[in-house]
């Protein structure tokens, strides 16, 4: 099966929160219909980065059977650690980056490691905040979470 996922993550300019992230999974069903699942989730101190990996991570693993995946994310950070082969030099590393720098975010890396290894998984970019449907699509769905149900999650992490 096919899918597309359009994630977006947002700390709304403050690390402190509230921010919130937002996902769009759309697939074709075997009789050929479209259908959309939106995952939102509302938070407080996180990062950006962080909910952005948080997004991919639960369009990820809301699928239940292997798949084809096209992951749309205005993150370069998460769409560059794939393309350009950052997490492949982090491992080789040992999470470490540059001059022997620690990897940030280590922790939403493997799960999101762990989260598309049965899947087929291509990251595009999607340049955020100019106008494109599929951005902001998600950039809706994303202030929707932060503006909803905020919850005090430390990193979101727990009851991610």
């Amino acid at each position: 099966m096919q899918v597309k996922i359009y994630t977006d993550g947002a700390a709304r300019g403050n690390p402190d929160g509230p921010g919130g992230f937002g996902t769009v999974l759309e697939y074709v069903d075997t009789k050929g219909n479209l259908h959309t699942k939106e995952i939102s989730k509302g938070y407080v101190r996180t990062t950006n980065n962080r909910m952005e990996l948080m997004a991919v991570i639960a369009g990820l693993e809301a699928l239940n059977r292997p798949c084809q995946v096209e992951v749309y994310s205005d993150s370069k950070y998460v769409v560059d650690a794939f393309n350009q082969h950052w997490i492949d030099s982090w491992l080789k590393k040992n999470w470490k980056r540059g001059k022997n720098e620690p990897v940030k975010n280590v922790d939403l890396w493997k799960r999101l490691l762990s989260a598309k290894e049965q899947h087929q998984v291509t990251f595009c970019w999607v340049k955020g905040h100019d106008g494109h449907v599929q951005n902001e699509r998600c950039d809706t769905l994303a202030t929707m979470a932060a503006d909803g149900e905020d919850l005090i999650i430390d990193e979101g992490l727990k009851d991610a």
